[in-house]
């Protein structure tokens, strides 16, 4: 009977155990762990597959946990995860009470820097590094593994220029393996297919340029090679670069072949690596889908419209338009600040430009927006994916800060649809004139219209600007909701057999608010609820406060939404269950108001 060397693998110290020859045997085992628990319990695949020589190499040559370990984004620690302590609790990886799908501080030792944001991992490892200068450890050694997506952000070339200009003992590693999410784009990742290639000078060679001792480009999925290299490497003081090739999804076939589709697949055969498909029957379109279809529409009809996504061109739909009208569509990468400036560029010069940006990334361009596009009153449509709770990505990816971050802003409309009729017409609104930027924010996932796009695609209809409605009407409490969460009021009230105590009005506009409708509801019900899927601080129910206060009104509300932590990880409907915002929740609220 063949021995399992990983069952015995508790931490790194015992890894360091082994002998060399031993390590290609791990790796094949813990390849296969990692695939046998993720087809099972879903997660990131192709990225942690990729870069399991490295992980292995990197804890058997470094004495980590002494030695700092910083993976950026973090899609790529299960193998770091399993050989750090948490192998048999790695199942509960992404499910609530388990183990996060990203390194994370408060998890382990091993785990130096909580990320789940590209781009951070250099910054990062140049503060240890420096810190431990000042406290005069000149031994330690700090790593900062980085993708080919990742290097080319904003971030990731400030932390190079500083840390070129510093005695740090910093080893930046460069994963590079074409693909982020979706392909690498851009002149760097030319510029580094040209360095593997053999085709660019070494006397041109950028890091270098930069101070760095630069190294590579090696064979990532060669031990050997790896070990004595990061060897070598050990003993170089200041800033240091070591490029190695890999393969996205190495080791099962299909996640080599079709790298995009296997960086999360669901459920899948293990033995086989055949996705397990799920029935799409019969149930309602993706908000990403309803996005890119109607873009894509409109833009056929309208030459002046511009579609601009950071690196996520499948999650967001905008490929649709990429792959019929490439001229118009753009990824431009990692690189969220640059993405809302260029829309802003392209506005003064009297384009459409829809720039879908995921909420939890649009913090990372706040500036921009204000100063860039707000303070000029550009016309920019911000479409904002994965606004709300989006699930077992955590507390890294919630898209539930950007009501309350943008609703400060002067000049900013913002609009959350209750479903995709909404959506679809917001859109079109948006690209028949707009005086303002306006902000349009919707969920992960599907709608709730099965035959949107054969009964509704297309037929579009102009929305008035800060305009609600009334959904049902009623005598006693009020319910206010902005965006989809709306449905989980309409579907408890449903339970309630339409209690005729209870008003449900639809709110899309954030801002500017109906004001006059305001002074309706707040004129005729003792009791008002807001509902969001946004942070309860700052959000739609502390507007909802404001206009109370300004008008001197003495109902009593009742704000409901996120409250003031950070949501972790779980399914949508057991954090919206936490949140008190999920349908048996709001039944029970609802059943005390209609006594």
């Amino acid at each position: 009977m063949k021995s399992n060397l990983l069952s015995n693998i508790y931490n790194p110290a015992d890894l360091r155990t082994l002998s060399e020859a031993q390590l290609p045997e791990i790796a094949q085992e813990l390849r296969q762990f990692i695939i046998d628990v993720v087809s099972v319990k879903e997660g990131h695949l192709g990225a942690s597959l990729g870069v399991i020589e490295l992980t292995i190499a990197l804890h058997y040559v470094f004495n980590t946990p002494e030695d700092l370990l910083v993976w950026d984004v973090g899609h790529q620690a299960y193998g770091h995860k399993i050989l750090t302590e948490r192998r048999e609790i790695f199942h509960t990886n992404r499910q609530i009470g388990g183990i996060s799908g990203f390194p994370k501080r408060s998890e382990s030792i091993y785990d130096t820097f909580g990320v789940g944001h590209s781009s951070t991992s250099i910054s990062a490892a140049l503060g240890m590094a420096i810190a431990s200068n000042l406290k005069g450890d000149f031994n330690k050694q700090h790593i900062a593994v980085i993708g080919d997506a990742s290097i080319a952000s904003g971030m990731a070339f400030e932390g190079l220029n500083h840390a070129g200009v510093t005695d740090a003992n910093l080893l930046v590693i460069l994963n590079d393996n074409a693909i982020g999410i979706d392909p690498s784009v851009g002149a760097l990742k030319k510029y580094l297919t040209a360095v593997k290639e053999g085709k660019n000078p070494k006397k041109n060679n950028m890091i270098k340029s930069l101070n760095f001792d630069y190294s590579g480009p090696i064979d990532g999925h060669d031990l050997p090679t790896l070990i004595k290299e990061l060897n070598r490497l050990k003993n170089i003081k200041g800033p240091k670069f070591l490029h190695i090739v890999t393969t996205k999804g190495k080791g099962l076939q299909q996640a080599e072949e079709n790298q995009v589709k296997y960086h999360a697949p669901g459920k899948f055969d293990a033995s086989t690596g055949e996705i397990i498909l799920k029935s799409e029957e019969n149930l309602p379109p993706k908000f990403q889908d309803v996005f890119g279809l109607t873009i894509l529409d409109l833009a056929k009809k309208n030459e002046k419209i511009v579609g601009i996504t950071p690196a996520m061109p499948s999650g967001s739909s905008l490929k649709f338009m990429m792959d019929e009208i490439p001229e118009r569509a753009f990824d431009v990468g990692i690189a969220e600040q640059h993405a809302v400036t260029l829309a802003a560029g392209m506005a003064t010069q009297g384009m459409i430009v829809y720039c879908n940006i995921y909420s939890t990334f649009l913090q990372r361009a706040y500036d921009q927006v204000i100063h860039d596009v707000a303070l000029q009153n550009l016309p920019v449509i911000f479409c904002l994916d994965r606004a709300g709770l989006v699930g077992e990505d955590g507390a890294t990816h919630h898209g539930i800060f950007d009501i309350a971050y943008l609703r400060t802003i002067p000049n900013l409309i913002i609009y959350a649809p209750i479903d995709e009729i909404a959506l679809q017409n917001i859109l079109f609104t948006a690209q028949l004139g707009l005086n303002h930027p306006i902000a349009i924010r919707y969920p992960r996932g599907r709608g709730v219209l099965p035959n949107w796009e054969v009964e509704n695609f297309g037929q579009y209809e102009k929305i008035n600007i800060g305009q609600a409605s009334t959904l049902k009407s009623g005598t006693k409490t009020a319910v206010l909701s902005t965006g989809t969460i709306g449905n989980n009021v309409i579907f408890a009230i449903e339970e309630l057999s339409n209690p005729e105590t209870i008003a449900h009005y639809d709110f899309p506009f954030i801002k500017p608010l109906d004001i006059k409708l305001l002074h309706d509801i707040f004129s005729s019900f003792e009791r008002i609820i807001t509902i969001e899927d946004g942070a309860i601080s700052g959000g739609f129910g502390t507007a909802i406060l404001e206009f109370s206060a300004a008008n001197n009104y003495k109902n009593n509300i009742e704000i409901l939404g996120i409250p003031d932590v950070f949501i972790e990880h779980g399914t949508v409907s057991q954090l919206q269950q936490l949140c008190k915002i999920d349908v048996k929740s709001l039944v029970n609220l609802f059943s005390n108001a209609t006594k």
